[in-house]
C-alpha cells in the first residue's frame, strides 16, 4: 500500500485539537504524510510542532454573533483563508482530509469542496456545532461522539465512533505516570482542571482548599489552570500559601501537554465536562467531579455531566454553587469513603471506548 498524504484540521480549544492528534498519530505510524492545518496563534500550533507535523497556517477566527463591521472584516478574513486554504491542496494534493470542527477546520473544509477532495469530519459533542451542521453535507463521511447528535447532522454516511483518543490511555499504567510527574507512587491523587482554557470559578475554589488536600487530607494535588488565569492563581496562592512551592505533593502549572499522563497519574478530577475530557476521564477509569461550564453552545457541557452523573461515574456542582466549601465537601467525600470513589472508577471505565481512533482510520482509509 502507497503512502497517502493527509491534511488534518482542527484548533482553538483542546477538545478540537487532541481527537485530530489522535487521529494524525496512528496515521502517521502507518507511514502516511500528515500536515496540520491550524492557526498559529491557538494551542494547536505549540501541540503539533512538539509532534514533528508539518505545520500550515490559515489565520481564521470565531464568527462574530452580531451583524456590523466586525462580521464584514470576519467574511473577509475567512474568504483570504479559504484562498490560501486551496493553495495548500494544490501544492500538497492531500488524498483527503479529517477536520474536527471549529471555526479553525472551516477555511480548509471549504476549499475541499471547491476543489473536490473528499473529506471526513468528527464532532465530539451531544449537538455538534455550528460548522459540523453546515459542513457536513459535503463530507464523505462523519463521525460522531454521541447517538443522539445524528439528528442534527444531514449526512447518510455517519458512525458513531466515540471519541478518538490517544493510544497512550491504554498502555500508560498508574505507577509509571506518576513517576514521570515525580510524585509518589502509592498516594491519592487529584487533578484539578478547567479545560485548555483554565477556569476561573474552578481555580478560586481550588486554591482556597490545596493547603487542606495536601496537608490535612495527605493527598497529591495536580492543577492545570489555564494559561491565561496562571499569574492570577500564583498571586492567590502566594497570600493563602506562601510555602506552596516546596510542596513537593502539589504541581501547579498553566498548562499540560501531556495530559494523558496526568489523568493516568490521578484517582479524581476535579473538571468541566467538555465531551473530549470526558471520554479521556473514562479512558483513565478515575471518579471525577464535574462543574459543567454554563455558557457552552447548546448547553452540551450540563448535558454530557447529567449523563455521567446517571451513569453513576460522577459527582455534579453547578458552576455558580462551586466554591471553598462546596468544592472541600465533594472532595471529603471521595477521599474518605473509598468504596464510593471505587464505585465511581469502575463506572467511569466501564463508559471508557479506546476503539474510536481505529474506526476514524479505516473510514477515512475507505474515503480515499
Amino acid at each position: 500500500m502507497s503512502n497517502k498524504t493527509y491534511f488534518i484540521t482542527g484548533g482553538g480549544t483542546g477538545g478540537h485539537i487532541y481527537p485530530a492528534v489522535a487521529v494524525a498519530d496512528v496515521l502517521a505510524e502507518q507511514g502516511n504524510n500528515i500536515y496540520y492545518v491550524g492557526n498559529p496563534e491557538n494551542l494547536e500550533f505549540g501541540i503539533v510542532k512538539n509532534k514533528g507535523y508539518g505545520f500550515l497556517p490559515v489565520e481564521v477566527h470565531g464568527m462574530p454573533r452580531k451583524v456590523g463591521f466586525q462580521l464584514i472584516q470576519w467574511a473577509f478574513q475567512l474568504f483570504a483563508a479559504v484562498i490560501i486554504s486551496l493553495g495548500y491542496l494544490s501544492k500538497y494534493k492531500p488524498d483527503a482530509v479529517f477536520g474536527t470542527g471549529g471555526y479553525v477546520s472551516a477555511p480548509i473544509l471549504i476549499a475541499c469542496i471547491i476543489k473536490k477532495v473528499p473529506y471526513m469530519m468528527h464532532d465530539c459533542d451531544a449537538q455538534p456545532g455550528l460548522v459540523t451542521r453546515k459542513l457536513a453535507p459535503y463530507a464523505k463521511a462523519v463521525s460522531l461522539a454521541f447517538e443522539c447528535a445524528k439528528s442534527f447532522v444531514n449526512n447518510p454516511n455517519c458512525y458513531i465512533n466515540g471519541n478518538p483518543i490517544r493510544s497512550k490511555f491504554k498502555t500508560l499504567l498508574k505507577p509509571e505516570a506518576r513517576k514521570a510527574l515525580g510524585l509518589l507512587p502509592n498516594k491519592l491523587t487529584v487533578c484539578i482542571m478547567g479545560g485548555s482554557q483554565g477556569a476561573r470559578a474552578i481555580n478560586d475554589a481550588a486554591v482556597d482548599v490545596i493547603k487542606t488536600l495536601t496537608n490535612k487530607y495527605d493527598v497529591q494535588v495536580i492543577f492545570q489552570t489555564g494559561r491565561k488565569n496562571f499569574e492570577r492563581v500564583v498571586e492567590q496562592l502566594i497570600k493563602i500559601y506562601p510555602e506552596y512551592e516546596s510542596d513537593k505533593s502539589l504541581i501547579v502549572r498553566p498548562y499540560f501537554d501531556d495530559m494523558v499522563t496526568v489523568l493516568k497519574a490521578s484517582d479524581i478530577a476535579v473538571s468541566r465536562a467538555g465531551s473530549l475530557s470526558l471520554s479521556e476521564i473514562e479512558a483513565s477509569g478515575i471518579a471525577s467531579i464535574l462543574i459543567p461550564y454554563p455558557h457552552a453552545a447548546a448547553d452540551h457541557q450540563r448535558k454530557n455531566a447529567k449523563y455521567m452523573l446517571e451513569q453513576g461515574a460522577s459527582l455534579y456542582v453547578e458552576d455558580h454553587d462551586i466554591n471553598e466549601k462546596t468544592l472541600l465537601e465533594n472532595l471529603t467525600l471521595l477521599i474518605t469513603d473509598r468504596e464510593k470513589l471505587a464505585k465511581l472508577q469502575g463506572a467511569a471505565m466501564k463508559l471508557a471506548k479506546y476503539d474510536g481512533v481505529d474506526k476514524i482510520v479505516k473510514q477515512l482509509e475507505n474515503l480515499v
